[in-house]
């Protein structure tokens, strides 16, 4: 039976972004990479990411930035594997500089490519934000694993993921990995992630 990985995109990003793209090429021979597109509000978001983990049943979560964010939430739901890259884990310090309409970075398969951050929009990151160590447990600490760019300049998160985990890794990336950094980085963690914890 084939595995398959889940990937979860930035905020502005989209399920064809570059990192996607490199993932599924990486594991072209090995797994079914699936990087949908996600929804903008968080909640409908996750349970969005909850209703393919249902229907698919991914080995493993990956996430960048908001989609790590998910990522950790919905792997501690459900104890799945996951490797957070760059993980926002206060997406409303991300979303309260950025309000006004936006683009998105990457094109989405709805042909949609504006969005706006509004304050109902942050208001919706904060409560998912405040309840989003809930299902956390000291039992997820060998499956939930932490990915950080050494230039990244926009998430400086690892001190709170501490607080919670301690596998952590870096690469000599920023915020958003290149192709070949999901390559050499993210790619054998994923492989070791979904190896060591089955």
């Amino acid at each position: 039976m084939i595995k398959k990985i889940l990937f979860l995109h930035g905020f502005f990003a989209s399920g064809s972004c570059i990192p996607a793209q490199a993932l599924r090429q990486a594991f072209a021979s090995k797994a079914e990479v699936l990087t949908p597109d996600l929804p903008l509000h968080p909640k409908e978001a996750l349970a969005f990411i909850e209703d393919i983990c249902q229907q698919e049943k991914p080995c493993v979560l990956v996430g960048n930035s908001n989609g790590a964010f998910l990522a950790q939430i919905v792997a501690s739901r459900h104890g799945l594997p996951a490797l957070l890259g760059n993980p926002y884990l206060e997406m409303t310090c991300f979303l309260i500089e950025r309000i006004g309409e936006h683009e998105y970075k990457s094109p989405r398969t709805d042909g949609y490519q504006q969005l706006v951050i509004n304050q109902l929009l942050i208001d919706e990151f904060a409560e998912v934000q405040a309840h989003q160590w809930d299902a956390y447990r000291p039992e997820l600490d060998n499956r939930i694993w932490g990915l950080f760019g050494e230039n990244d300049h926009l998430a400086h998160f690892e001190p709170l993921f501490l607080q919670h985990y301690t596998h952590t890794y870096h690469f000599p990336g920023a915020h958003t990995p290149t192709a070949e950094e999901v390559r050499e980085y993210y790619v054998p963690l994923v492989e070791k992630l979904y190896t060591t914890t089955l």
